[in-house]
């Protein structure tokens, strides 16, 4: 089965950085998009960043200029450099990827199990 598995998370104080990656793993032909996502408590899940397999990428305008999204493309992970936290960074963070199997035509969108970010002092 394809699997995305997140580690990295944990707490940091404010100002500090923290940086998540995500493994994908199993029968994979190829990976499209790939991103990171977040909920905070009582809020609905957000967009964070999201790289295509070419290196264009997109951030939300709040981690703009302090999040850094890349992707190693012959190891299909994905990572995020996230500095400057504040409190407000403090969600579960989840890892996003449009997967197409092997033997298959079909691209499916995969999820990890989250990974805790807390940012407090």
């Amino acid at each position: 089965q394809v699997q995305l598995v997140e580690s990295g998370g944990g707490l940091v104080q404010p100002g500090g950085s923290l940086r998540l990656s995500c493994a994908a793993s199993g029968p994979i032909f190829s990976i499209n998009a790939m991103g990171w996502y977040r909920q905070a408590p009582g809020k609905q899940r957000e967009l964070v960043a999201t790289i295509i397999s070419g290196g264009t990428t997109n951030y939300a305008e709040s981690v703009k200029g302090r999040f850094t999204i890349s992707r190693d493309n012959a190891k299909n992970t994905v990572s995020l450099q996230m500095n400057s936290l504040s409190p407000e960074d403090t969600a579960v963070y989840y890892c996003n990827a449009n997967i197409r199997r092997l033997y298959s035509i079909f691209v499916n969108e995969y999820w990890g199990r989250g990974t805790q970010v807390t940012v407090s002092s």
